[in-house]
């Protein structure tokens, strides 16, 4: 079995951890940046035995460094978002395939098969912009649904809400999916009692308005669209695969995911403990030609059922990417 049939075959824990390490081996051989920051930490990667023992790439060296696997021609690039005069991280992707196989196994494992829905999404700041890893997966999701009905709207918020309507009228399963500020301007101009309807929120007010806790947005939300819960998907730039929220506060990740969450006081130590908060690591083996090990600039912990939680970013930290709204 090659790697990549590797990666998306895993069933267990013992199967994550031999993967993780045989994309460690490589990754530390053929990523430059990577392998001279594991060296500047005198690590001895023969002494590696367990994920958490695996150094984490700071993800600022995307914004500074190209990360990718010497040989390797990047097919596509993604920028990420970010307000006027901060810098961008940039990802160079080898294999855009593997985003695509990973985003869409995410997405049927936890949200269903795009076919059963019309997509309805709206996201202004993002298509505003080019190069958009957000945007690229939700056009093909889009032409996944094979519905003449999906589709993007900027500012269009009347149509857009109209469009909610008429399909519910006609008894079909919709699925919202938009930035924060759009979709509370929706809310709170419109109402909605939709018998089949998802609401996804990525992000939040993007400068646009002001900046609110996720409970508070997904609260408004909620009464606008009458629905009982928001979803969220956890990703960012510098990954290829996405967490999901189907509740409104923890995130479940694919098998080939894992969040980890590093000691604020210690960046280079673990904390194993359930609902200890620190910063999360990540750990997604779809990025196999860049960087799989990436230490982010959010805050979260670890729920004693696996799944975890976004709790907002670290002190200091840019603002920048998705989910980012501090509680």
């Amino acid at each position: 079995m090659d790697l990549r049939n590797e990666i998306f075959s895993i069933e267990n824990e013992a199967d994550f951890t031999a993967t993780a390490l045989k994309v460690f081996a490589l990754q530390y051989e053929q990523c430059k940046i990577y392998r001279h920051y594991v060296d500047m930490l005198h690590c001895n990667c023969n002494n590696i035995r367990t994920i958490e023992q695996i150094p984490f790439l700071p993800i600022e060296f995307f914004k500074t460094q190209r990360i990718l696997a010497e040989g390797k021609t990047p097919q596509i690039h993604f920028t990420s978002s970010g307000t006027t005069g901060m810098q961008t991280s940039t990802h160079f992707v080898a294999d855009k395939t593997l985003y695509e196989e990973s985003f869409l196994r995410g997405f049927r494992q936890f949200v269903g098969n795009p076919k059963d829905y019309a997509m309805l999404v709206l996201l202004p700041a993002y298509l505003e912009r080019e190069n958009s890893s957000l945007i690229y997966m939700m056009n093909e999701l889009i032409a996944q649904s094979e519905n003449s009905d999906s589709g993007f709207y900027l500012y269009d918020f009347e149509v857009f809400a109209n469009k909610i309507k008429q399909l519910d009228a006609a008894n079909r399963k919709i699925l919202v999916f938009g930035v924060g500020f759009a979709l509370l301007e929706v809310a709170e101009r419109y109402q909605f009692n939709c018998k089949d309807l998802i609401v996804f929120e990525t992000g939040g007010m993007k400068g646009r308005r002001k900046e609110i806790s996720r409970e508070e947005l997904h609260q408004k939300l909620r009464a606008g669209f009458g629905v009982k819960t928001i979803y969220s998907e956890y990703g960012m730039t510098e990954m290829l695969s996405q967490a999901y929220s189907t509740n409104g506060t923890s995130f479940h990740a694919p098998s080939w995911l894992r969040v980890l969450i590093r000691d604020p006081q210690d960046p280079l130590s673990i904390v194993k403990q359930p609902n200890s908060r620190g910063g999360i690591n990540v750990i997604d083996l779809a990025n196999l030609y860049s960087c799989s090990f990436i230490a982010t600039q959010d805050l979260g912990k670890i729920c004693p059922d696996g799944s975890f939680e976004v709790l907002g970013r670290m002190q200091d930290a840019d603002l920048r990417g998705c989910n980012m709204l501090v509680e």
